[in-house]
C-alpha cells in the first residue's frame, strides 16, 4: 500500500468517524447541553447517594428542567444502555465524549 492509499483510507475513516457523530448528534432528544448538565448532577448525587436501580434521579432532573418529552428521553437513554442512573453515567455519557 502506498503513501496516497493510506491517507485515502484515512480520509475516508475520518469522513465515516464526522459521519457517525453527526447523526448521533441529530438523534439527541434534548439539547447537548442539557446532557451534560444532567450528567453533572448525576455525578453529583451519586457521589452521595448510591444508585437504586432506577432512573429516579434523572426523571427528578427532567422534570425540575421542564424537559417536555420525558418519555421520549428516557426511551433513547435505554436504546443507549442507560437503564438506571449510574448506567446513564457510565454508558451514556462516554458517547458524547467524542
Amino acid at each position: 500500500m502506498d503513501k496516497d492509499e493510506k491517507e485515502q483510507r484515512k480520509q475516508i475513516l475520518k469522513e465515516l468517524r464526522e459521519k457517525k457523530q453527526k447523526e448521533f448528534e441529530q438523534s439527541l432528544p434534548i439539547d447537548r447541553e442539557v446532557f451534560e448538565s444532567l450528567f453533572d448532577y448525576l455525578d453529583n448525587q451519586l457521589e452521595e447517594n448510591s444508585c437504586d436501580d432506577t432512573n429516579k434521579l434523572t426523571l427528578e432532573f427532567l422534570v425540575k428542567n421542564k424537559i417536555e418529552n420525558i418519555e421520549t428521553v428516557l426511551n433513547w437513554f435505554a436504546e443507549n444502555g442507560g437503564y438506571c442512573d449510574c448506567e446513564i453515567l457510565a454508558n451514556v455519557e462516554e458517547k458524547f465524549e467524542n
